[in-house]
């Protein structure tokens, strides 16, 4: 089956018409989208959109052929002028199934959002879902579909509904995830790219032809990472992003409760009320056992809080016991976490600060403490294959 993206921007287009953010400046050029629309086989358009004709011949396909047009989502503003020669556009009613002369069958999907997503099955078998911008799939199915050899969705703006297709099992690990839908609150580029990697995804550019079914090089996503910034650089945000696509992510918190302490349980409350729903959140210090466990992906946050908890534990805080038997035991705390990272089959996106660029702490503890985070960092951080450091919200790959 032959998908061409006429366009992969968002309804509006990217840039938008009469923003001056940075994400649309940089958008020229190639780097330029019109609102999403895809031709299937020549045969199918799903979504009508300005200078459908255009696109087409730009990259090589003319529209005559096309038997049947379908939208996906309710268009705002004028009415797009049908080219000629086209059947005029409808929506297939959800669970409906609607097949072509051609021999594509069109299934309707419900979304939990207005808009009707498509899954297309070409006449040898190929099959491909097409979700609408802001549409994810409403509720579970029965059983566990077969993987899709395609999914062309909005993963940045619903990365929940491709959670929900990898816990269906209708996302597998062969399944061809490309972005589109693609707006400007995400710059384009290594930015884009790097956002899209972590979640299986890709972006292509407009007037791309592929063919569902045929073998992708699909992003790899990393096994381990570590995410690394200073105090509200946007690290915790960043190390959420990495796993937002994913189901049954278990969100492994290692600071627990702190008595009295408004300001701490309203940092709690704000990071609760950013994760997803399905999470689930674990309050724990003992790393270990979770990452000797097969289960769903661990986001530890955070590695610092860890470490407080290991410090006091082997009573690092007094000069004359860390001398005697605390640096020892600290030291055999963290090569045993480290270790169990080593041997982990799980997903694990870990959290940490980065202390040591700033002013040399005043006391002796302070600088322990400093120092000890310094060498769990770098000890950790070798077992990962993703490094990232947060700077003003910006994540910088480091390895």
């Amino acid at each position: 089956m032959e998908l061409t993206l006429l366009g992969t921007g968002a309804p509006t287009g990217l840039p938008r018409p009469d923003c001056t953010c940075a994400g649309c400046a940089a958008a020229r050029g190639d780097r330029a989208r019109a609102a999403t629309a895809l031709l299937v086989d020549s045969a199918l358009l799903l979504d009508l959109t300005p200078g459908a004709a255009l696109a087409a011949a730009r990259a090589g396909h003319s529209l005559v052929g096309v038997r049947q047009v379908l939208l996906s989502h309710p268009h705002s503003g004028p009415a797009v002028e049908l080219p000629a020669g086209l059947p005029s556009a409808g929506r297939v009613p959800d669970g409906r199934e609607l097949t072509l002369i051609s021999g594509h069958r069109v299934r309707a999907v419900a979304l939990d959002s207005p808009g009707t997503g498509y899954e297309v099955t070409s006449p040898d078998g190929e099959r491909l879902l097409y979700l609408p911008p802001g549409g994810a799939p409403a509720g579970v199915t029965d059983g566990d579909p077969l993987p899709y050899d395609m999914v062309v969705a909005d993963v940045l703006g619903r990365p929940d509904g491709l959670a929900r297709l990898r816990a269906r099992g209708a996302v597998g690990p062969t399944t061809d995830v490309v972005a589109v839908h693609i707006d400007h609150d995400v710059p384009p580029g290594p930015e884009l790219d790097r956002r899209l990697a972590a979640a299986g995804a890709r972006a292509v550019p407009d007037g791309t032809t592929l063919y569902v079914g045929e073998y992708q090089d699909v992003p790899d996503v990393p096994r381990r990472t570590l995410v690394t910034g200073g105090a509200r650089s946007g690290k915790s945000l960043e190390a959420e992003r990495r796993l937002e696509s994913f189901p049954d992510v278990v969100y492994v918190a290692t600071g627990g409760t702190r008595g009295d302490d408004t300001e701490w349980a309203e940092r709690v409350a704000a990071h609760r009320e950013r994760r997803p729903g399905s999470w689930r959140t674990v309050e724990t210090c003992d790393l270990v056992p979770l990452l000797a466990e097969n289960g769903p992906p661990l986001l530890v946050d955070c590695l610092a809080l860890w470490l407080t908890d290991a410090m006091d534990q082997v009573g690092a805080w007094d000069d004359e016991r860390w001398e005697t038997v605390g640096r020892a035991a600290l030291r055999h705390r963290t090569a045993t976490l480290v270790e169990a990272l080593r041997a982990t089959r799980r997903t694990v996106v870990a959290v940490t600060n980065e202390a040591g660029s700033g002013v040399v702490p005043a006391t002796a503890s302070g600088r322990r403490f400093r120092d000890e985070l310094g060498r769990l960092n770098a000890a950790f951080a070798s077992e990962c294959e993703h490094v990232l450091l947060v700077v003003a919200g910006q994540a910088l790959p480091l390895r």
